[in-house]
């Protein structure tokens, strides 16, 4: 039975004024991975992606986004569709309380006031029924146990940690932490890296 196959990609993007957003650094191209990987497995994949600069896979039907309320409204209309859901997105932890409506003009200091953004991923493990749930955990201290709180405070499958070199590199180093133990994986591409998380669930 071909597996149904939910990928999130990319940053998220929240507006301070109609011409600058609050981002991050993320650039996409691991959920990219993954997905293509998914469908040459033979799988079914949807991709939920922020803005990024990225080739698009065959075969994959790519649902575009910006903002994190955007991505969330997006991955709950096909999370119940969803065998598997891989949450690679870089989504906003903080989003400005008030956007500007006209540009801010130039001025000597300018204070914005940041509000939190919702937990997806804990919202998807709240909810999660059949789905299997990954999610990643990128740590600059405390990686392993920071990883194995997420995954069970936010009751996951597998979370898949690194560190901030693993950002726009072409190599990093991974850990898979899941409810049976770690498995650390040295110096591999994003590819290979979505090859390992496609084999472990197909």
């Amino acid at each position: 039975m071909q597996k149904k196959v939910l990928v999130t990609a990319g940053p998220t993007r929240e507006a301070i004024d109609p011409v600058r957003y609050i981002s991050n650094k993320s650039s996409g191209k691991t959920g990219y991975a993954i997905a293509n990987e998914f469908v040459l497995q033979g799988a079914s994949v949807r991709l939920v992606s922020g803005p990024v600069s990225v080739e698009k896979p065959a075969l994959v039907e790519i649902i575009d986004v910006e903002t994190a309320e955007q991505m969330k409204k997006a991955i709950f209309e096909n999370y119940e569709w969803a065998d598997i859901v891989i949450m690679a997105a870089a989504v906003a932890d903080f989003k400005p309380k008030l956007a500007a409506k006209q540009k801010i003009k130039k001025s000597s200091e300018l204070t914005i006031e940041l509000e939190k953004t919702s937990d997806i991923l804990e919202e998807l493990g709240k909810n999660k029924k059949h789905q299997r749930l990954v999610g990643f955990a990128l740590e600059t201290e405390n990686l392993l146990e920071n990883a194995e709180k997420k995954l069970k405070e936010k009751n996951l499958d597998l979370v898949i940690a690194n560190n901030e070199k693993a950002i726009n590199s072409k190599k990093a180093d991974f850990v898979f932490v899941d409810n049976s133990g770690t498995e650390e994986l040295k110096s591999i591409s994003k590819e290979e890296l979505a090859k390992k998380i496609a084999k472990r669930f197909l």
